[in-house]
């Protein structure tokens, strides 16, 4: 490994490290997805047909759908506290570029949302009657899903970071983004739960994982930019 790839992994570690330490002082914005992720499914069995047939149907959708639901819990302040107390401009001046910076932060925010939603999925998933066949296809998919979720969400973040109440337009403008990834992750855990391979859909969620590494980031960079001027 070269020197510089070094100092770049370094950079990354210690803004993950930083932020990781900053989410755990506020650990409601962690919690709040989980309990909400918990809430509804435990529910959801109340308000529809609770036979085990029903449920193991429409299982594959609901899941990602309200793991989709939770993602978009705790977005809006994923770059505010660093907005208002001027840790953002810092960002821009400092010697590492800006997308490494929006990296770490973003695998920061995975860390703590996206991959305990993905580790309690199963758990889940055996309270809405999920076929055995699904579990192993259902975690995949929520830790790839999650992650691109994570990228798409933090580009909506970074546009609204300098309005005041900005969670209905972040909702607006990552929803259509999020559907592509909902419709593959639905249809990984049906093919498993049907006894078909659902390689093709874990393929497609990983290519469009790599992509968004690729893009993300520096879109990211640029809506910062942009956002810290207003």
């Amino acid at each position: 490994m070269s020197e510089q790839s070094t100092v770049t992994t370094s950079a990354w570690r210690t803004i993950v490290a930083r932020d990781l330490k900053l989410i755990w002082r506020q650990r409601t914005d962690v919690v709040n997805p989980l309990v909400f992720y918990l809430i509804t499914i435990t529910l959801l069995p109340l308000g529809v047909d609770p036979s085990r047939q029903f449920l193991g149907s429409i299982a594959p959708g609901m899941l990602w759908i309200m793991a989709l639901l939770a993602t978009l819990l705790s977005l809006d302040t994923l770059f505010r506290s660093d907005y208002e107390d001027g840790s953002l401009i810092q960002f821009q001046l400092s010697a590492e570029p800006l997308f490494l910076t929006v990296l770490g932060k973003v695998t920061a925010y995975w860390l703590t949302t996206g991959l305990p939603l993905s580790l309690i999925s199963p758990v889940l998933a055996s309270m809405l009657a999920l076929p055995d066949g699904g579990y192993i296809a259902l975690m995949l998919s929520l830790l790839l899903g999650t992650a691109i979720m994570s990228l798409i969400g933090a580009l909506g973040a970074a546009l609204t970071v300098c309005l005041r109440a900005g969670g209905l337009v972040l909702t607006l403008i990552v929803m259509p983004l999020y559907l592509p990834v909902l419709i593959i992750g639905a249809n990984c855990v049906g093919s498993a739960v049907a006894g078909f391979s659902f390689l093709r859909e874990l393929a497609l969620l990983g290519a469009g994982l790599a992509i968004a590494l690729i893009v993300m980031p520096a879109a990211i960079a640029g809506a910062l930019k942009i956002s810290a001027n207003q």
